[in-house]
């Protein structure tokens, strides 16, 4: 089992789809993290995870923590980043507040997953 800054890897996953469990990594940074690793030809034989020597790990780990920032770094960012915008003012701040789509979406109808769900109305007295 390979761990990368706290995620376990599959093992029978290649290594290219493997590397995208780890947050902030999807399959074009993933390709891109094996060359910089010096494991291009990865991508074309499909090498599993558990297939890997322990200097191809290990060149993928400095790869990682040099170049990238991934997981509780990033994560922390962007609530930093939310943060800042909330305590600007800014229009996109306070929809973050308030709880509302932040990109300009409608309202009216949809936006169940940043609204809350359904609330029921009474019906009307006959």
């Amino acid at each position: 089992m390979v761990r990368f800054l706290g995620r376990d890897l599959a093992n029978n996953k290649k290594i290219k789809y493997a590397l995208t469990a780890i947050y902030g990594v999807g399959l074009s940074r993933a390709k891109e993290i094996l060359d910089l690793a010096g494991l291009n030809n990865a991508d074309d034989t499909g090498i599993r995870t558990k297939d890997l020597s322990d200097e191809d790990i290990s060149n993928l780990r400095k790869v990682l923590e040099k170049n990238y920032r991934l997981e509780g770094d990033l994560v922390r960012l962007t609530n930093l980043n939310i943060k800042r915008l909330m305590e600007n003012g800014s229009i996109k701040g306070r929809r973050h507040r308030a709880g509302l789509p932040v990109r300009g979406q409608r309202t009216r109808t949809n936006a169940r997953t940043r609204r809350g769900g359904k609330k029921t109305v009474a019906g009307k007295k006959k």
